[in-house]
């Protein structure tokens, strides 16, 4: 998963709410080995997986369902220059619906990252990105998949030793997302992100610092008839601590702002929060909890903005060196600024089972079910996998 640069990315707060199957998350992950090429390491790794899902469309009725096989390489490039690390990743995901030809698709992700450390008090990664995603389930129209593509560049700088007192962070992210459907499908949803952080950080105990945070987004619809042109601003107070007591994990509560440059529209202000936790009692087992609450975009002429809640439950265990399981449950409720109200519950299970250091085998299941106050927006989907993933 590409690491994004924006104000609001506590990696936690959006990782299961976007969905997947539990068998793909487990703690026991194969072992690739690298190709040494003049200095720079060069990783393969292949995912092969046949699924069978129920509702792919994500609908109410005449459900579509079907086989589906994926195929996922990824080619990492990396090189090391004493504490400096740089790596280009390249995957891709072709997806062949046996029972829906029209619906085979293949996703594309590239990014390039560094990180840089010009002293122990400075500090600097960067990120660069490029999807092109197709989609066939939550699209705008029935029967008709979601095509588009985004870029994005972004950056957090860092000063303060690790093990100083004070600590600062100043993060800047510029995202560009455009659709590709045949005519003006989804024009109204195409957007540049501008975000700009500032996290102050103070030492508390040896493995605990509070925090301070200070976020701003800005929305510039691609179309000039857009009234969603909108500021966003949060201020978070909270802590981050790292293994104790067995727990490690960060919590962030505050007040967010959403502002409409079209002065017609309301603007909102909310609490929020971000809270991720993990707590291992033994080695080879884990429990995660993961909770936000924050404003997501809305769409023109339906809602201006989504009043979203999600919470998650995950554990892990490793029952031997080969064998692992995975359960989750989430709940995610989104309350539409025009009085829509959806509740999702997701139900997830998997194993896996390490063949070789560089191969393992997974089976998993994920249970998805939606009730929405709106006709024919609640539905269930079930989703069956069996993956193989393999390096060198």
């Amino acid at each position: 998963m590409r690491k994004i640069f924006t104000p609001n990315s506590l990696s936690l707060a959006v990782v299961f709410a976007a969905g997947g199957l539990a068998a793909s998350g487990n703690a026991l992950a194969i072992e690739a080995a690298s190709m040494d090429l003049g200095g720079v390491q060069f990783t393969p790794t292949l995912e092969v997986s046949e699924r069978y899902d129920d509702n792919f469309r994500e609908v109410g009725s005449d459900e579509d369902s079907s086989w589906i096989t994926s195929i996922s390489p990824t080619f990492v490039l990396a090189a090391k220059d004493r504490v400096n690390l740089y790596s280009l990743t390249y995957s891709l995901n072709s997806e062949t619906y046996h029972d829906s030809r029209n619906d085979d698709n293949v996703d594309h992700h590239l990014d390039l990252d560094s990180h840089m450390e010009f002293s122990s008090r400075s500090r600097l990664d960067l990120n660069a990105g490029y999807d092109r995603i197709e989609q066939t389930a939550d699209t705008e129209i029935d029967g008709v998949n979601d095509k588009f593509h985004t870029y994005n560049i972004g950056g957090v700088y860092g000063y303060g030793a690790k093990s100083a007192t004070m600590q600062l962070d100043f993060g800047a992210n510029h995202e560009w997302k455009r659709y590709d459907n045949k005519g003006s499908l989804n024009d109204d949803q195409e957007r540049d992100t501008t975000s700009l952080s500032a996290t102050a950080y103070y030492r508390v105990a040896p493995k605990t610092r509070a925090l301070a945070e200070v976020r701003y987004s800005d929305y510039d619809y691609v179309l000039s008839s857009s009234t969603l042109d909108s500021d966003s601003t949060a201020y978070l107070l909270g802590v981050t601590w790292d293994a104790t007591a067995k727990t490690s994990g960060t919590a962030k509560f505050g007040w967010s702002t959403k502002e409409f440059d079209d002065s017609s529209k309301g603007d909102a202000d909310q609490s929020m929060w971000e809270v991720g936790v993990t707590w291992a009692p033994r080695t080879y087992s884990s429990f995660t909890l993961e909770t936000r609450r924050g404003l997501e975009e809305g769409s023109e002429g339906a809602e201006n903005y989504i009043d979203t809640t999600s919470t998650s439950v995950n554990w892990n265990h490793k029952w031997s060196s080969f064998v692992s399981s995975d359960l989750n449950y989430a709940f995610i409720n989104e309350d539409y600024e025009n009085e829509r109200e959806d509740e999702t519950n997701r139900v997830g299970a998997g194993l896996t089972y390490e063949l070789r250091r560089w191969m393992s085998v997974g089976v998993g299941y994920q249970y998805k079910d939606v009730d929405s106050n709106v006709s024919g927006e609640s539905y269930d989907r079930n989703q069956y996998q069996v993956t193989l993933t393999m390096g060198l």
